[in-house]
């Protein structure tokens, strides 16, 4: 019976032993996860064909404001608070496909960067409290080359 309890033990002891080691073994083997962090607003405010977009943007607002002093004359409160809301939606629509080719640009630019630092992840700048490699400077010269 004493025996078999110190066999038992014995086997425990090796079991828990390569369990250690091998668990040593994985967490050295793991490489450290890399943090990229960027300001996807700066990009896009800085980004090579934003100015273009704002001034197509702008030309549409003052269109649309025109639309509406035209088309309001005479209209009641709840007819205006429509228009608006229609001539507003159509802002919104043009200023999301003005912005499509500009984000899908630096999202492909974050991606060559990550690739080339050698990043696990990136994340937003406004999402991160501490820590992580800024990498906004290197998306904005990939996108102005």
């Amino acid at each position: 019976m004493f025996v078999q309890k110190k066999k038992f033990c014995i086997a425990l002891l090796i079991t828990c032993l390569f369990t250690i080691a091998f668990g040593v073994n994985l967490v050295q083997a793991a490489p450290a996860a890399s943090v990229g962090v960027v300001d996807f607003s700066y990009l896009i405010d800085n980004h090579p064909n934003t100015p273009k977009a704002n001034e197509e943007l702008k030309a549409m607002q003052e269109q649309a404001n025109k639309d509406f002093e035209a088309k309001s004359a005479g209209l009641g409160d709840k007819e205006k608070r429509e228009l608006s809301m229609q001539l507003g939606q159509q802002l919104e629509q043009k200023r999301q496909e003005l912005l499509k080719p500009i984000s899908e640009q630096i999202a492909s630019a974050i991606k060559k960067v990550r690739a080339e630092k050698g990043l696990s992840v990136v994340l937003g700048k406004n999402i991160v409290i501490d820590g992580g490699v800024d990498i906004t400077a290197d998306v904005l010269k990939k996108l102005t080359k």
